[in-house]
């Protein structure tokens, strides 16, 4: 298996039931995209992250 699969697997077994439900949802949601070829037009929280530092950025700068 996966190194990143049975990460997956142990914390899914460690996480309370709801944290473990919702990642999930959010695995099948990735899969579901990824099926479908759109993951590239998701954005990633990082990316969106980075956008944000850069518009708080001081102008002064």
């Amino acid at each position: 298996m996966d190194a990143l699969a049975e990460e997956l697997d142990i914390k899914l077994r460690t996480w309370t039931p709801e944290t473990a439900a919702q990642v999930r949802d959010r695995v099948s949601e990735v899969i579901s995209l990824a099926d479908d070829d759109l993951l590239d037009v998701m954005r990633s929280r990082s990316r969106e992250q980075e956008v944000l530092d850069l518009l708080d950025e001081d102008p002064a700068r």
